[in-house]
């Protein structure tokens, strides 16, 4: 007797003996112990999940000799013959061969005739999806309304495929795919009555590598057998499928988790000695640390890991936020591994990657025989270096003299026209000789600024101190003293005393002269006119600022002016220019429009936000749906655009040039040419 391999010996012969479709088997037992039996089945999922074998024993359980039955005898003729694979009244056709109008069209000629032998006549579809449109629709009546001695069960492992009509007409049962734990089970029960001795592992190795389908793992546990010699151990196993050693993994992790990069390129050269997928090798390892990761969160690893206690020491040795890393890395770099020049290149640099993503100081610094590049966050390089602090929103000024005479040396406040210092030099002016360039600092690397200086000088970084001059400077011999083109007057005791009793009085003394924006902007070289604009608006009382608007005040007359002017574009803008002004109070404004799709998206929200700042006051924006009026700020504008080109058409047709062409030519303007002037 030939050998049958082990797929098809120990298919399941009965609902009791399959395994993992627990969900099927209930609903089918049910109805058929109910005798509510429908017409037409369809079973879809993946290879080897038990589509096949599920068909057969439905077609058991309704011609067993003992009745429509969800325990079929498995003795009698229908169910040997079933089987055999040699059942007159079952018939399995395989759609991916006999996809055609013309085979289904005789399939349905033959299903009219009553069953030969049995009860019911069975036609099972394999494959379904592969059927041809014309098919479909040529199976749909019968499907729709078999003769009562006729049931279909369809499988499919792509039910996206199948018309929604055909879906419609059937009962549709989803199989899963088998468990690692469940192939293992019933690989070790086949095995013990086999007299096969099997490894855990080994058998472990084998269910996940079948991916989900019992049939998988049976033929790679004959594949097993015939390469082992009948002793299937986790090292022949692993041989046989060219799956990575568990032991390099852990090897690798441990020197991940060490930092050690010469363990590293060992682990790497050892898996290329090997001819071990680097692809594979990424997966298994995103797998490992999945598995330290619930170490982690349990406190132990699982029971049933044959690595429980490499995981467990592995766990204490990561920190969770490394294993999250170290996973990412290793997916993300699985799918990069393709554009790497070399596989091997591209797993070590994934490795290098791990490394080099960790936390500072979680990994020793790389020394290369040079002393290391000090970095901007290090406090002692910042401080012995001359640095220069550059800020892009803020200038320092010059400080005003009060201020300047307190914080300089007394030999540089008497000398108010020295040589200006070379960190102030202008751009015109060539580096001095031998002088190192000036570090640029960030902003929020610079020291902290001592209490009392003046509040101005603290919103930005102070300048570095100037270095002091002599007490008695000698005049440069080619450089004379600038003169002060037009010295101001000093002013009357009287006038001094008046400008005290202003909103100033408020500021310390010691503070006065740091309010001296005109003599801050002049010594930075700004136009004197511009100086004064700024240092008026500087000096202005807060009570002669304009105060912002107040929404009560708001009418709808005045409301197509402001919305013009909002600076906003896009859904808010529309909301705004195509709505009407209902009313306003300190806390709520209501705005009318006639078209829902102007208040959707962002619109409404980022509408508000502007009229939040407009008006000074945070408000509630409400937008009611109804019919608008002119009176809206894109009605106005539109009504503007139409009177404007209405003049500039009446304009072009009194033009004495227009009029000569018309006369002259017969000539005539092109109706919608005429644009009126830009705005």
């Amino acid at each position: 007797m030939s050998y049958l391999v082990l797929a098809r010996k120990w298919r399941p012969r009965s609902f009791d003996t399959l395994i993992g479709q627990d969900h099927v088997v209930r609903a089918l037992t049910h109805a058929l112990s109910s005798g509510r039996l429908h017409h037409a089945w369809l079973f879809t999922g993946t290879r080897g999940v038990g589509k096949t074998t599920l068909s057969r024993i439905l077609a058991k359980s309704l011609n067993c000799a003992q009745g429509v039955t969800a325990t079929p005898c498995g003795h009698c003729q229908a169910c040997t013959e079933i089987d055999a694979g040699r059942y007159v009244d079952y018939i399995e056709l395989d759609a991916a061969s006999n996809r055609g109008v013309d085979e289904m069209t005789q399939l349905l000629e033959q299903a009219v005739y009553a069953p030969s032998s049995g009860r019911f006549k069975v036609y099972m579809i394999d494959e379904v999806h592969m059927l041809t449109g014309h098919a479909f629709n040529a199976m749909l009546k019968t499907l729709e309304e078999p003769p009562e001695h006729v049931k279909f069960i369809l499988a499919t492992t792509d039910p996206q495929k199948i018309p929604v009509t055909v879906l419609s007409r059937c009962l549709q049962f989803n199989l899963k795919q088998m468990t690692v734990p469940a192939i293992v089970d019933h690989l070790r029960d086949i095995l013990a009555q086999e007299s096969v001795p099997a490894d855990p592992q080994g058998l472990r190795l084998i269910a996940q590598a079948a991916a989900g389908s019992m049939r998988d793992a049976l033929s790679l546990t004959d594949q097993a057998i015939s390469f082992s010699a009948g002793d299937l151990t986790a090292a022949a196993v692993g041989e046989m499928l060219g799956t990575l050693d568990q032991r390099h993994l852990l090897d690798l992790l441990r020197a991940l988790a060490a930092a050690d990069t010469p363990g590293i390129l060992a682990v790497a050269d050892d898996l290329a000695v090997r001819g071990l997928s680097f692809q594979s090798a990424l997966g298994d390892l995103a797998l490992l640390l999945s598995r330290v990761a619930i170490a982690q969160r349990l406190g132990h690893a699982q029971a049933d890991d044959p690595q429980a206690e490499d995981i467990t020491a592995l766990a204490g040795a990561l920190t969770p936020d490394d294993v999250q890393l170290f996973y990412a890395v290793a997916v993300h770099s699985r799918q990069e591994l393709a554009l790497a020049p070399d596989e091997q290149a591209g797993f070590v640099m994934a490795c290098l990657r791990m490394l080099a993503l960790l936390p500072e100081g979680r990994v020793p610094p790389v020394s290369m025989g040079s002393p290391p590049i000090a970095r901007p966050s290090d406090a002692s390089a910042v401080a012995a270096a001359p640095t220069a602090v550059e800020t892009a929103a803020t200038v320092t000024a010059a400080p005003p003299p009060a201020v300047a005479s307190a914080s300089r040396p007394p030999a540089e406040a008497a000398a108010p026209h020295a040589e200006p210092p070379a960190w102030e030099s202008t751009p015109d002016d060539p580096p001095a000789t031998g002088a190192a360039a000036p570090e640029t600092v960030r902003p929020a690397e610079a020291p902290a600024l001592s209490a009392a200086e003046p509040p101005h000088r603290q919103t930005v970084p102070p300048r570095p101190p100037a270095p002091t001059p002599d007490p008695d400077p000698a005049p440069a011999p080619d450089r004379d003293p600038i003169p002060d083109p037009d010295p101001a007057p000093p002013a009357p005791p009287d006038e001094a005393a008046a400008a005290s009793d202003d909103w100033t009085d408020a500021v310390p003394a010691d503070l006065a002269g740091a309010f001296d924006v005109a003599a801050s902007l002049d010594d930075l070289g700004m136009d004197p006119d511009a100086a004064g604009a700024i240092a008026g608006l500087a000096a202005e009382p807060p009570a002669a600022r304009p105060a912002p608007p107040d929404p009560g005040r708001m009418t709808a007359q005045a409301w197509p002016a402001v919305a013009a002017g909002l600076p906003v574009g896009g859904a808010a803008r529309a909301l705004a220019m195509n709505s009407e002004w209902l009313s306003g109070d300190d806390h709520q404004i209501r705005l009318r429009v006639a078209i829902h799709t102007y208040a959707d998206g962002g619109g409404h929200d980022r509408l508000r936000t502007v009229l939040s700042e407009y008006f000074g006051r945070v408000v509630r924006l409400e937008v009611e749906y109804g019919a608008t009026g002119d009176d809206t700020a894109h009605a106005i504008d539109q009504a503007e655009r139409g009177r404007r080109q209405q003049a500039a058409e009446q304009a072009a047709e009194q033009d004495e040039l227009v009029r000569t062409l018309a006369q002259r030519f017969a000539a005539r303007v092109v109706p919608g040419s005429v644009r009126p002037p830009a705005l």
